[in-house]
C-alpha cells in the first residue's frame, strides 16, 4: 500500500494533536509524546470507521480531521480502561 509522504506527514499531525487532547480529557494527564500519536493514529482510523455509522456527516478540512480523531482517541483510551479493569 503506498501512502504519500504528505497524507503521511498530515495524519501524524492530526493524530498527535487528537492523542494530546483525548489524553487530557481522558487520563487527565499527558502519555509522552510516542503514546499520544500512537493514540491519536489510531484514533484516526477508529474516528473514520465509527462516525459514519452512528450517522454523523464527515466534512472536509483539518479542524473536522482533527475532532474525527479526538472521537476516535476517546473512544480507544476507554475501551483500554476498561478492558485494564477487567
Amino acid at each position: 500500500m503506498y501512502v504519500p509522504y504528505q497524507t503521511l506527514a498530515v495524519m501524524l499531525l492530526v493524530g498527535l494533536v487528537a492523542g494530546w487532547i483525548a489524553a487530557k480529557i481522558v487520563t487527565k494527564h499527558g502519555m509522552g509524546l510516542a503514546g499520544v500519536v500512537v493514540v491519536g493514529v489510531i484514533g484516526v482510523f477508529i474516528g473514520d470507521w465509527l462516525l459514519p455509522r452512528l450517522g454523523i456527516p464527515l466534512g472536509t478540512g483539518l479542524a473536522l480531521a482533527i475532532f474525527n480523531a479526538t472521537v476516535g482517541a476517546i473512544v480507544s483510551l476507554v475501551l483500554v480502561r476498561v478492558i485494564r479493569a477487567v
